[in-house]
């Protein structure tokens, strides 16, 4: 993973499963289908004559604005998916996502109430799961999506640990 000007120096990133592309890509596949469907209504009922007072360049607009936006999110996913990673550190949790709006979260061990790992029936499909930090602050997201099912496991246990360890020091 290329070294972006928010990353902290010397940090090895741990990439999550490139299966998480193919994922996301059901999903976003599945998603653009319903909106498509949803937003060409219009057009359909123009066509068939059953709506005709409706503005034609308002239908064609909806149904192939929807198409390139869906075209569009496409594409970036798998860039998106590779520049999620996570690094453990000593005292805390990196977690770095984002491709324009980049952000690096650091969740230190001690602040952590618990860690959640959950799984879907697409990520299960593929080994995957995602693994979820809970803090006492609610705007806490701390998740790491696309981690292999053993490797999320792991986490679970390493980052619960440390997490026990920090609280018993305070």
């Amino acid at each position: 993973m290329p070294s972006e000007a928010i990353d902290p120096a010397g940090i090895s990133w741990i990439r999550v499963s490139p299966k998480y592309i193919t994922v996301e890509l059901i999903s976003w596949l599945i998603t653009s289908v319903i909106a498509l469907a949803v937003v060409s209504i219009p057009l359909v009922l123009l066509l068939a004559g059953v709506w005709p007072d409706f503005p034609a360049w308002l239908a064609w607009l909806l149904s192939v604005g929807t198409l390139l936006v869906r075209i569009w999110i496409g594409l970036l996913i798998p860039r998106q998916v590779r520049a999620i990673g996570y690094a453990e550190r000593d005292e805390d949790l990196l977690i770095r996502r984002g491709l324009f709006f980049q952000r690096v979260m650091v969740v230190p061990y001690g602040r952590m109430q618990y860690v959640d790992v959950g799984v879907g029936p697409l990520q299960r499909a593929f080994g995957l799961c995602s693994v979820k930090l809970h803090t006492a602050s609610p705007q806490t997201n701390a998740s790491i999506p696309g981690v292999p099912a053993a490797e999320g496991a792991r986490l679970r246990e390493q980052l619960s640990d440390r997490g026990q360890a920090r609280l018993a020091g305070l």
